[in-house]
């Protein structure tokens, strides 16, 4: 068993960051990569609790809701893992998402110890880190733990959330965590493609091929290979063209349009759908062997009212990329905040991401404060409910006030009536109704394709 004077030199034989804590919470022992990671001196952390060090805590990470693998090191004496947030000490001021492995250190005499170890998952890319996979929560970081185990294969992937949880982001995430992190991810939007033109996106044509065809094109089967293919909204995607998909996913193959030659691919496709494909299996409308062969494996996002400790966190992250886009530096208030974390989110991070857009742009100055914030979540909410909305939203006496509508056709009409009263108030300009609504053009023009009034 290793002496307590032992431990410095015991850090040091690990190549990845490694310290060593005591009951205490304290650091006794670090080596050279850590230090790194934190850009510290083996001075500055010693004697100091590990979770003021990598967290800027000043209670231990049980106390504000995070998974400590210390604490069940120490009732268990069995080694245990995990995903978090690690702060660097950087002039860049980063984050670093890593795995954490901790493990008993028992000392001559019986006294226990716990060591930790990092790893690094955050794949290597040109790409800048996914935007908007930010968060610390149990039910995020068991999501993460999923995503990072997708990107160890090359198995389709199913991505399964509601509107604005970010199923490309993580899409994006399983890629850049992937052995083809360095080819292209390339996304294909299935709501915008008409059954004429979609089999032309998706494997291309040769010249020649159907009139006006004056030379070839490359689907995207041809353009990410060698890479991944992001199918969103898979569920729309008309039958015919789900019998070829199929046949490509099995064989690796596929015939550009006017083409007598098969062209192979080596693509790994991950889908997404804010449906149940099962339903839509059972309906008729989705082919049951093609969802079998997309839902290797699943991933299910988390609505964002799921993870609401994670609120403060996004919040200040996508100030930060919008403050960066524009040269504009935005603080927000900690009542603000906690307006945001009462609001039910029905929209998800998009959501998140709208109320913030649209209090910057009305702010008196560069502070967001909290009666800013609940005004524009009143007039939200006002604007979901005239729609029939069925989301349940949070009144500030603490009771549920719920806008269902209970048939399907009169939410539809309703829905409708709504987008054509948008269409002609804002004279069909479908990037300002967008803005209108608090939703991405892409959703207005699925919408308005539903409807008809495209």
């Amino acid at each position: 068993m290793p002496t307590k004077v032992d431990l410095q030199s015991i850090a040091e034989t690990h190549e990845r960051p490694f310290m060593i804590v005591d009951r205490y919470w304290r650091i006794v022992a670090a080596n050279r990569a850590f230090l790194a990671i934190h850009d510290l001196t083996l001075e500055q952390v010693l004697q100091r609790p590990c979770h003021e060090v990598t967290h800027r805590l000043s209670v231990p990470c049980r106390e504000v809701g995070t998974e400590c693998p210390r604490t069940r090191v120490y009732e268990t004496l069995q080694p245990h893992a995990c995903l978090r947030l690690h702060h660097r000490f950087s002039p860049e001021g980063r984050d670093q998402r890593l795995r954490i492995k901790g493990f008993p250190m028992v000392l001559e005499g019986g006294e226990v110890y716990y060591g930790e170890l990092f790893d690094i998952i955050d794949g290597k890319s040109d790409r800048p880190p996914s935007k908007g996979m930010v968060g610390s929560s149990p039910v995020f970081t068991r999501c993460l733990e999923e995503m990072l185990l997708a990107g160890k294969t090359d198995a389709p992937v199913l991505i399964e959330g509601a509107t604005g949880t970010g199923k490309e982001l993580a899409a994006d995430f399983i890629h850049r965590n992937s052995r083809r992190r360095n080819g292209p991810f390339l996304t294909l939007d299935c709501t915008v493609l008409s059954e004429s033109l979609a089999e032309n996106d998706l494997f291309g044509h040769v010249r020649g091929a159907f009139t006006g065809s004056i030379g070839e094109r490359r689907g995207v089967f041809q353009l990410a290979d060698g890479g991944t293919l992001f199918l969103d909204e898979i569920g729309e995607l008309p039958l015919p063209l789900q019998a070829k998909l199929l046949r490509v996913l099995e064989s690796g193959e596929f015939r550009p349009l006017g083409s007598e030659r098969s062209v192979r691919t080596d693509v790994r496709v991950l889908c997404a759908t804010n449906r149940r494909l099962l339903d839509e299996v059972q309906a008729g409308r989705f082919r049951e062997d093609l969802f079998h062969r997309l839902a290797c494996l699943t991933v299910n996002l988390p609505a964002l009212r799921e993870r609401r400790q994670d609120i403060p966190e996004l919040t200040a992250c996508l100030l930060k990329q919008m403050d960066m886009s524009d040269g504009r530096g935005f603080s927000i208030s900690r009542d603000a905040v906690s307006v945001l974390m009462s609001y039910e989110f029905p929209g998800n991070v998009r959501e998140l991401r709208n109320i913030l857009q649209i209090a910057r742009t009305h702010a008196a100055g560069n502070a967001l404060d909290g009666a800013l914030i609940e005004d524009i979540i009143r007039v939200r909410r006002r604007a979901i409910e005239s729609t029939g909305s069925s989301a349940i939203y949070q009144r500030n006496d603490g009771e549920e006030a719920s806008s269902v509508v209970s048939q399907k056709d009169t939410l539809d009409s309703l829905e409708r009536d709504h987008l054509r009263r948008l269409l002609a108030r804002h004279q069909r300009n479908k990037t300002v109704m967008a803005q209108a609504m608090g939703v991405s053009l892409r959703t207005v023009y699925r919408k308005l394709k539903r409807h008809g009034l495209g």
